[in-house]
């Protein structure tokens, strides 16, 4: 091996290079190949070089206050083709599962009377939103986009770690990380048929276009962001400028007689679709907070009279509640009368008698989640907390017993990632996109693939200080070269002159704005929604 591995040891996590005799597995061999040659110093320097490219684009995001680049390691993570297909199809089973859900629980709630989930399970969720009971989107998507959280354990299987179905973001990372690492490390694509992400822009917006109410011929779509300060801003513009959409805040839209416009420097346009990257509880003041100023007063009105969509719709949250996680599996065999072709991390329901003693006699084995925490927030790993913070938390767990589950400690597997000069081997997980336009669930082949960066941190998430990787999905090997994929298991647009941002003399551009008067009053409002 070259310098670069020197050292690089392997534990009880599955590495996805190499194998357990440690030769590079077959899907990791050209990249392996391509990295041989290459110095510490050379890799770092590259690796210096898209730091600065991403801090002069903007790819930023806030972490302790401060805005920096967003961490890109640049050594890819790479999925084989034979692994690719499983991946796909798992994650759109979920989709489609959890849009059923939706549409039930929101509806004649027939899964609740079925006992296949406890009523109680969904009224006490804190993001079951009764003001949108009834609602039926026009062409009856509520999940427009999903990012299932994906992690593969020591004995290789990949399984879902979450689902989430609100406002999903971290593809603009997709999207950057590819460009960024075609331009330090070309030769590393030289031998390789990696599939594209460009194409999420374009199927992003189709998907929308197709949610607009019936009789609606040329549908105008926005994105409705929280403002500058938010820490996933860059997202936002970046999609609105590569869609060709409008980029807008809640008090560039108005609702008047059930329906949506935008004030534009070239008057009022009607609005049809708004992909909103706001929090429901900051929508719609008239029905959510009151001291909202991130969203406009009457969408929900407007959406139920079916003048506009809301995507993702309003009170998707129910199905990312991670006890309602626990019923997924049972949810897929309910409405599509199949397996679940991606399994659940075993997970202990800590408001039933058997499980909620089985995790107090192994609070410190067990990682313990809250129910309706994210961004790694709230997370406790035992075998890593000391034993008042143990002591705590049995007591939290004691007094609402619903609002925790618990999982065994899952070695996430390992990537080899630049550390100084030298390659060592990081957790990672990968959160794979997808995209319903109501006929078909598109998943993008790549995804975002976390890495915790210090050494033994399993917590991958960006807000907790981990980074990313570029993730290569290969494409179909050329005819005769079948199996040599990898190891098997299961143009940008200019916002038009009319923008309601330049209406305020402000610039949607792909970094970082600051906002005219600022909204300091609400900053902790736009915090809402970090990237990952």
């Amino acid at each position: 091996m070259a310098d670069l591995f020197e050292g690089y040891r392997f534990g009880d996590a599955w590495d996805e290079m190499f194998a357990a005799d440690g030769s590079p597995r077959r899907a990791f061999e050209p990249l392996h190949e391509a990295l041989r040659p290459l110095s510490g110093g050379d890799l770092r320097a590259r690796a210096d070089s898209l730091a600065r490219g991403f801090l002069e684009r903007g790819v930023t995001f806030d972490y302790e206050g401060r805005e920096q680049p967003f961490p890109l390691d640049i050594v890819p993570r790479v999925v084989g083709a034979d692994e690719r297909d499983g991946l796909a199809l798992g994650v759109a089973q979920r989709v489609k599962a959890l849009e059923a859900f939706l549409a039930d629980v929101y509806g004649t709630a027939q899964v609740l009377a079925d006992g296949v989930v406890p009523r109680s399970v969904v009224t006490t969720s804190k993001h079951c939103q009764r003001a949108v009971a009834g609602l039926e989107p026009p062409n009856g998507v509520r999940v427009h986009v999903a990012g299932i959280d994906l992690v593969r354990g020591a004995d290789g299987e990949f399984r879902v770690l979450e689902d989430n179905v609100r406002v999903p973001s971290g593809v603009s990372y997709v999207m950057e990380n590819r460009r960024a690492v075609a331009q330090v490390f070309p030769e590393a694509f030289a031998t390789q048929r990696i599939r594209p992400v460009s194409d999420y822009p374009a199927r992003l917006l189709a998907a929308l276009q197709a949610a607009a109410a019936e009789g609606v011929d040329d549908p105008v779509v926005v994105v409705l962001t929280p403002g500058a300060h938010n820490s996933a801003y860059f997202e936002h513009a970046l999609l609105a400028r590569t869609m060709g959409v409008e980029l807008v805040e809640g008090r560039d839209l108005l609702c008047v007689g059930n329906k949506v416009k935008m004030r534009t420097t070239d008057g009022e346009r009607p609005v049809d679709v708004i992909y909103r990257r706001v929090d429901d509880e900051f929508l719609d003041p008239v029905q959510f907070r009151r001291d909202s100023v991130l969203g406009t007063p009457g969408l929900v009105n407007a959406a139920r009279a079916g003048n506009v969509v809301l995507a993702n719709a309003i009170g998707n949250g129910v199905a990312d509640d991670k006890l309602v996680y626990t019923y997924v599996p049972d949810l897929i065999r309910y409405y599509l009368h199949e397996e679940p072709v991606i399994d659940n991390v075993r997970t202990l329901r800590l408001g039933e008698a058997a499980d909620h003693e089985e995790a107090m006699d192994r609070l410190h084995e067990l990682v313990l989640k809250p129910v309706d925490g994210s961004g790694g927030k709230g997370i406790v790993i035992g075998p890593h907390a000391a034993p008042g913070v143990l002591d705590a938390l049995r007591v939290q767990v004691r007094t609402d017993p619903r609002g925790w589950v618990a999982q065994p400690v899952v070695q996430l597997s390992t990537a080899p990632t630049l550390v100084g000069e030298q390659l060592r081997p990081r957790h990672v997980d990968l959160r794979p996109f997808a995209v319903n336009d109501g006929t078909d669930v598109w998943v993008l082949p790549g995804g975002l693939t976390r890495v915790a960066l210090p050494e033994g941190e399993l917590i991958v998430n960006s807000s907790m200080g981990g980074g990313s990787k570029d993730t290569w999905v290969l494409g179909d090997p050329p005819p005769g070269t079948a199996g040599r994929g990898g190891d098997r298991r299961t143009t940008v647009t200019s916002s038009k002159s009319g923008s309601p941002l330049a209406a305020r003399g402000l610039t949607p551009d792909v970094g970082p704005v600051e906002a005219e008067d600022g909204l300091a009053g609400q900053e902790q409002q736009q915090q809402q929604g970090r990237p990952c």
